[in-house]
This record gives structure tokens, sequence and C-alpha cells, in this order.
């Protein structure tokens, strides 16, 4: 525990984003063994519902293709803040990963509402998809920062 505290404020928000990312990912992997109730309680597509229902390639597929992208938001946060080896395009990366999960937050605002009151899974979700988003903004403009001083 001691070494945590090593770490810049900034460089623990990235961690915590990664976790959050590696996290999510587990509980998309989770929906596969948990069935359609589990896609339907993470309001995954109807088609992906569907799918698991039917027992197509679809709802595996697609939910193994999400997993690995959030295991690799996990992966260049934690090579970016030197828990893991340092691998190629981290900066790139940080960015792409901090726009998206910003968007993800925000681009569901609109639904929050719908005719029997509000979603309080998608504010949840969306209120951590901001939070993780800006975590990796934060991180990219450390890393920028990082890279640039060392030049």
């Amino acid at each position: 525990m001691e070494f945590a505290l090593n770490f810049s404020f900034k460089s623990k928000l990235l961690i915590s984003a990664g976790f959050i990312a590696a996290a999510s990912a587990i509980w998309h992997l989770l929906c596969i063994w948990g069935g359609p109730s589990w896609f339907a309680f993470a309001r995954a597509p109807q088609q992906i519902i569907d799918s698991a229902q039917q027992g197509t390639l679809l709802a595996p597929i697609g939910t193994v293709v999400v997993a690995a992208l959030m295991f690799s938001c996990t992966v260049f946060a934690l090579s970016a803040v030197g828990l893991i080896r340092k691998i190629p395009l981290v900066k790139p990366a940080l960015i792409t990963i901090a726009i998206l999960c910003t968007l993800r937050g925000l681009i569901a605002i609109p639904t929050f509402t719908n005719p029997t009151g509000l979603d309080l899974w998608q504010i949840i979700a969306s209120t951590v998809w901001f939070y993780v988003g800006i975590c990796f903004l934060v991180g990219s403009i450390e890393q920028y920062k990082l890279v640039k001083s060392s030049v």
C-alpha cells in the first residue's frame, strides 16, 4: 500500500479509471454467463438481448469485443503510470479513450428520463464513464507534460 502514495494525484485518477474499465469489462463478460436477463439489466441493445435468448453468437462475440476494448483501456492506463511496462501509442490512446468515455458520459444525458421517469442505471453509468473520461484526460495531460519535460 505504501507504494501507492508515491503516485501523483493525476496518476491515481488514471489508475482508478483503469480499474473501473477492468471492472466494467468483467461485468460485461459476466453477462454472457448470466444470460438474457443480465444483458437486459445492463441495458444492452435489443439485438444483443435477442441473440442471448436465441443462443446465436452476436451476444457473446460482441460482448467479448467490448470487454477487450475496456481491458485495453486498463492496459493503457496502467502503462501510462508505470505499473506495467510501457506500450506503444500510450499518449494518443489516452486522448482517444478520454474523448470516447467523456462523450459516452455526456451523450446519455437525454436518455436519463423515459416515459416512466428517471433511469437510475443510465445516470450511474453515464456519471461513471464521464468520471473515467476526465481521469483519462487528466492522465493524458500529465503524460504530455512528462514527455515534454524529458525532451
